[in-house]
């Protein structure tokens, strides 16, 4: 009875760590935050670029990307990005019916990696034409 229990004991301790080793994508971003700086009311769309590379073992998917408002539009690599790949996210700001000044938006991604959800940052500052 008691190399039945130590054999369960051995067998349920291995499968435990072959479920902790699994691979899992992870991702590095090179900013979160954006500042798009200065621009004119006149002309009241800008766009920001982030890059990232997945720095973990496995392929990682971005599978949503919620901006904060509907002035702010993300687009995102839509296929698995492997391990050590890039992959982009590009989001368009567009202040056009909006009052001059500040603004800081955010954008969350939900993603298979370790971090499961993310957030990005795009600012800046609409001047009056």
């Amino acid at each position: 009875m008691k190399k039945v229990i130590v054999l369960l004991i051995a067998i349920l301790a291995f499968g435990a760590n072959q479920v902790w080793a699994q691979a899992k994508a992870d991702v590095k971003f090179e900013k979160t935050t954006y500042n798009v700086g200065d621009f004119s009311e006149a002309s009241p769309v800008v766009s920001a670029e982030y890059t990232f590379t997945n720095v973990g073992d496995a392929p990682l998917v971005i599978h949503q990307a919620v901006a904060s408002c509907g002035c702010t539009v993300p687009e995102y690599t839509k296929e698995p990005i492997l391990p050590g790949k890039t992959g982009t996210v590009k989001v368009t700001y567009n202040g056009e019916g909006k009052l001059p000044g500040y603004f800081k938006k955010s954008i969350t991604l939900r993603t298979n990696a370790k971090t499961e959800m993310i957030r990005l940052f795009i600012e800046g500052n609409m001047t009056a034409k």
